[in-house]
């Protein structure tokens, strides 16, 4: 359920209403007690810097302009441990349907969809999830990130840092940045999506060249920072 004050989309698979949440961030905590402190978690954590981050600036330096811009978009997804990898892929089918029909109505850098499913404690489905669909959001420009209690994927600035690790279990969608490189490492099909992004007046076969060159097998989450390639004062962009 969400406010009639804020704006929507419902998923034609499932069903599930993606409401803008910072139309009215009161009323959806109000209506969505179980993911209320979703709002808390992007508000007070993601907009402030964090002393294991290893850099200056915010955990995450997009969240306040997507929340001055009211480009957050947010469903709740039912059922917890009684979800199966199929119910929670129709659902981020949902979300990346939506997200797509999105980018011609707000500023694309700022747009990011947020599918959560309170309660849910097996969170190898989420990953399961996240793998599965990985390729289809990455092959349009855009990046599916996996978040749940102690995800071990490690900071870009930091080891020890652990930007996934949220406090409820949720998929992401969000324009792909150029500082996205470690996380498109494993597969070619992903580098060349990188590539298309990053530098896409280079020739087709020469991204594909590239790709198949620079993919690593057996990356480990906690490879991330390792695998970091710009300098402190190169910003995602």
């Amino acid at each position: 359920m969400t406010s009639s004050a804020a704006r929507g989309h419902v998923g034609t698979r499932t069903g599930f209403e993606w409401c803008n949440v910072y139309d009215d961030p009161g009323a959806w905590s109000r209506q969505n007690p179980l993911a209320a402190n979703l709002i808390r978690y992007v508000g007070d954590y993601l907009v402030h810097p964090h002393p294991q981050l290893g850099r200056d600036g915010p955990v995450c330096p997009f969240v306040r302009h997507t929340i001055t811009h009211h480009s957050l978009w947010v469903s709740v997804v039912p059922g917890g441990d009684d979800l199966t990898v199929e119910s929670m892929t129709a659902a981020l089918d949902d979300a990346f349907e939506i997200y797509r029909g999105l980018r011609t109505d707000a500023d694309a850098r700022m747009l990011a969809s947020i599918t959560v499913f309170p309660g849910l404690t097996c969170y190898e489905l989420i990953d399961a999830v996240h793998l599965a669909r990985k390729t289809a959001v990455v092959e349009e420009g855009l990046m599916l990130g996996q978040f749940y209690p102690g995800c071990g994927v490690s900071g870009l600035w930091n080891k020890d840092f652990r930007p996934l690790d949220a406090p409820l279990p949720m998929l992401v969608i969000r324009k792909m940045m150029n500082t996205d490189f470690p996380f498109l490492i494993g597969r070619t099909e992903w580098l060349y999506a990188y590539l298309t992004q990053v530098a896409p007046d280079l020739p087709r076969r020469l991204r594909w060249s590239i790709a198949e060159r620079l993919r690593m097998t057996d990356v480990t989450d906690d490879a991330i920072t390792d695998l970091r390639v710009h300098s402190l004062g190169e910003h995602a962009r």
